[in-house]
């Protein structure tokens, strides 16, 4: 399976951080609040660094719950000042 967004991603989140997440590790720790918090530079940088329409596009093409990714989105809101396209 070709994975079209997740290649766009996980340049975008992975290269500030130093970190190597797959389009799967990625995907849990966008989708799993208790993964975001070890991995919160590229799970932070996926809800503020990728665009919306990116972000929709990767987590549609990997199967993930809007809801579940929702909830980790809006931990992310709590934590910052500006306003992430997926915690609204």
């Amino acid at each position: 399976m070709k994975l079209q967004a997740a290649s766009k991603v996980l340049g975008t989140v992975n290269a500030p951080h130093r970190t190597g997440l797959s389009a799967l590790e990625l995907a849990d720790a966008i989708s799993d609040i208790c993964v975001a918090k070890s991995n919160m530079g590229p799970a932070f940088a996926f809800f503020s660094e990728v665009s919306p329409e990116l972000q929709l596009s990767f987590v549609n093409e990997m199967g993930l719950s809007h809801k579940e990714v929702r909830k980790v989105a809006k931990y992310f809101q709590a934590l910052c000042p500006f306003p992430l396209a997926f915690a609204t």
